[in-house]
């Protein structure tokens, strides 16, 4: 398992967002965003910066345009300077606002990346920060194999050789979908999801030990792979060992941690003419159940106490 650390390139947010520049300095490629929160400066611009993070986007918007605007020429030109020479990584002018000469003037002179977007001030916020939030989401990368089955996201763990790529391919013959084999970099995109997609250079394929290298998309067609998948449940393949006592009634919880999330697991004994795929699918069916109110463990539970209530 290795976990990474992310940033992304601000040019990449520029063209997402079709940001028009103002002002851009030479080493626009180079520069980095490394913060998914952004900032309105109306603090900063006021001349407070104990808890300024010139590493957050800045925002500017009507009421930072307006304070600016009664301001005197001098005033606001050493206001503007204070703010700008903290070097925040660029600043964004919402709602297609003309900025004040000083404040391009300045840009240019220290070198600050000066943007403008047609967007009100909390659209565009809600909009960069969510997207921010996936590009800088914390990463993993775990060796197993993520499939979409029924809807649902199931991250199948194993020992290589164990029959997880065999389990897949069958999935995928069933009409289900191929995001990851061999290798799943996970995200943690808020506090309660995980998405999983493949590393570029294996995505869409497959290694089946005997054959090689296949292309899913190419044999089975676009709509066999996706590229992206919520993870919502585990499964574990595990060989299976005689006289282990292995949950047959399903009212054990069990889980597994990624990147501080709980994810529901099962643990899959694997053995010889075991029909691993109906199992998975059999599970994700479960799954949904579950979220949907219903546990089928515990109202056979339910209905074993109340036969047992009755015959006493």
């Amino acid at each position: 398992m290795n976990k990474q650390t992310n940033s992304v390139p601000l040019t990449k947010i520029v063209k997402e967002f079709n940001l028009e520049t103002i002002y851009a300095p030479e080493n626009l490629s180079e520069i980095k965003v490394e913060r998914a929160d952004i900032n309105r400066p109306g603090l900063a611009l006021s001349g407070f910066f104990e808890y300024f993070d010139a590493k957050r986007i800045q925002i500017l918007g009507k009421a930072e345009a307006i304070y600016l605007s009664r301001l005197s020429e001098s005033e606001r030109s050493q206001k503007i300077r204070a703010f700008l020479e903290k070097n925040p990584v660029c600043v964004v002018i919402a709602r297609n606002m003309e900025p004040s000469k000083e404040m391009v003037q300045i840009a240019e002179e220290i070198k600050i990346p000066l943007f403008r977007t047609p967007l009100s001030t909390s659209s565009f916020v809600s909009a960069i920060i969510a997207s921010l939030n996936v590009y800088l989401a914390p990463k993993i990368t775990r060796h197993g194999v993520l499939v979409e089955v029924y809807g649902e996201g199931i991250l199948i763990l194993g020992d290589s050789g164990i029959g997880k790529s065999e389990t897949a391919i069958e999935l995928i013959k069933r009409g289900h979908r191929l995001i990851a084999d061999d290798a799943v970099e996970i995200s943690k995109v808020s506090e309660k999801t995980l998405v999983g997609q493949a590393p570029s250079i294996i995505r869409y394929y497959m290694e089946l030990r005997g054959i090689g290298i296949i292309d899913i998309r190419r044999i089975f067609g676009m709509g066999a792979v996706k590229e992206t998948e919520k993870i919502e449940l585990v499964i574990k393949f595990e060989q299976w060992v005689e006289g282990k006592m292995y949950d047959r009634l399903g009212l054990e919880s069990e889980y597994v941690e990624i990147l501080g999330i709980k994810v529901p697991a099962i643990t899959v004994p694997v053995r010889p003419g075991r029909n691993l795929a109906a199992i998975l699918e059999i599970a994700a069916m479960n799954s949904r159940l579950k979220k949907m109110g219903y546990n089928t463990a515990e109202e056979f539970n339910r209905r074993l106490e109340e036969e047992f209530q009755n015959n006493t």
